[in-house]
């Protein structure tokens, strides 16, 4: 790896006139780091809320950060290295947003021995031209010449889950599903269908034992008034109820509440009323990572336990079904194996390149899949190069086929624990999304549960999964 070489200007080698700029994309990721610094927590420049004001608002850029790109000029390039303020004035004009180009310039206008250099500084929008700010600097300059190697600065991942955010937004304008919410008895449970009722996300029909539920909602302060409640004796009493609420026409996706997972998918599989459509019911992890640019989807990791192909063929596909419903319409689904090579030791290879193979013959549509991929060439373009993978999907991956539960677990909790990820969970295959929330879910992650199953509720509704 070359190093840039850096040199500063000292107070001796400057001249009145001297100029230098610098390029800033402004970010969303910026407002949020300087909200932490600052202590600025102003709304307006996190989600743009203006108060009393209907709509949505674009997060204006905090002014202050804006003024600071200057300092960057001026410790970086003009003078440079070793230059200490003593005064900053400045003027705002107008306002920046994320995703506007800013330019900070610097204009040297007067120098006073033995150190003391002003300058003129303005920032400007580039699209435009427009003036954001201008003022006077006045510095303490170097002395010395200095030369040295550019300092790597360690990255910042701001831990804001953005995906989700947009996923919700998109979703609360639509008409909310009809959701059979399996034995809500327990506070997390109805607490996570009530909270996505407020952001007409889901209406809620509670199925189950009234009396817990109704000490649930006491235990949450709230009122179940205006929310149907359907009775129902035990726990597999209410998960064949909620199918049944599908089978007539009164629900469109079925939530899983506080029962175990195999009595809620066993009424689903019924013979006679179920929810089966010729598909393996499989489960994909929608994760929202910080700092990757698009979400994750992570399958399965939750029913099938030591899949064969054939059962392979089905979570590739439904997965990419389920992208469709997101909003990507051309996946990139990675297939995970431990290694990027064929090696008849390792059946995940195997199995990949024949998946990946199905795909280009058109066995499964909808998506490019590409495989056997290890973990770091299916996410990190770098990785993928240096290993020599040539392919659409390599590094750039969307969704992740995991070899088996025990692999999908792990990667989803360590994606959740580690990377600090939110993850939504939803059954697909069925009839009718089905979703499975965690104890352990907090109420982003069941929010974010809920409008996915309804984004696939709706192309379910309008026939847009074969």
């Amino acid at each position: 790896m070359t190093m840039k070489i850096v040199e500063n200007r000292p107070f001796d080698e400057l001249k009145v006139g001297d100029e230098a700029e610098l390029v800033r994309m402004c970010t969303e990721d910026d407002f949020y780091v300087f909200a932490n610094v600052s202590g600025n927590h102003n709304p307006m420049h996190l989600d743009g809320r203006i108060d009393g004001e209907e709509g949505p608002h674009e997060p204006v850029a905090p002014a202050m950060w804006v003024g600071s790109v200057i300092s960057a000029v001026l410790g970086n390039i003009l003078p440079g290295a070793g230059t200490l303020y003593r005064s900053q004035t400045l003027h705002f004009h107008d306002q920046a947003h994320a995703g506007d180009e800013l330019v900070a310039r610097v204009r040297v206008t007067e120098k006073r021995p033995p150190d003391e250099v002003a300058l003129e500084t303005t920032v400007t929008r580039r699209s435009d031209g427009a003036v954001l700010v201008t003022g006077e600097a006045v510095v303490a300059a170097p002395l010395h010449k200095m030369t040295f190697d550019d300092l790597e600065v360690p990255g910042l991942v701001v831990q804001r889950h953005r995906h989700f955010d947009a996923l919700i937004r998109r979703v609360e304008p639509m008409p909310p599903i009809p959701t059979a919410v399996v034995a809500p008895e327990e506070v997390n449970a109805l607490g996570g269908a009530l909270l996505a009722m407020r952001h007409t996300i889901i209406t809620p029909i509670l199925v189950g034992d009234p009396a817990r539920i109704g000490a649930a909602a006491a235990a949450l302060g709230v009122s179940l008034g205006g929310v149907e409640i359907v009775e129902a004796a035990t726990h597999a009493d209410a998960a064949n109820r909620a199918v049944d609420l599908v089978a007539e026409g009164r629900a469109q996706a079925v939530m899983k509440g506080h029962l175990h997972t195999d009595e809620l998918l066993r009424a689903c599989l019924r013979k006679e009323r179920g929810l089966r459509t010729g598909r393996r019911l499989t489960h994909v992890f929608v994760m929202d990572v910080p700092g990757l640019p698009h979400p994750l989807l992570v399958t399965d990791a939750a029913i099938n336990i030591a899949p064969d192909l054939a059962t392979k063929v089905d979570i590739v596909q439904n997965a990419i079904d389920l992208a469709h419903s997101l909003g990507i319409d051309e996946p990139l689904v990675g297939v995970l194996s431990a290694v990027e090579t064929v090696n008849t030791q390792i059946p995940s290879s195997v199995d990949a390149a024949l998946l990946a193979k199905m795909a280009e013959r058109g066995q499964i549509t909808g998506g490019l899949v590409d495989g056997p991929l290890a973990m770091d060439n299916a996410i990190d373009l770098a990785a993928a190069r240096t290993k020599g993978i040539k392919s659409q999907v390599a590094g750039r991956a969307q969704v992740l086929v995991v070899p088996n539960i025990d692999a999908g677990n792990m990667l989803a909790k360590q994606l959740t624990y580690v990377s600090k990820a939110e993850a939504a969970g939803l059954v697909i295959g069925a009839k009718v999304p089905i979703v499975l929330t965690s104890r352990s879910d907090d109420d982003e992650a069941r929010l974010a549960s809920c409008a996915v199953a309804a984004l696939h509720a709706a192309r379910l509704a309008a026939g847009g999964v074969s």
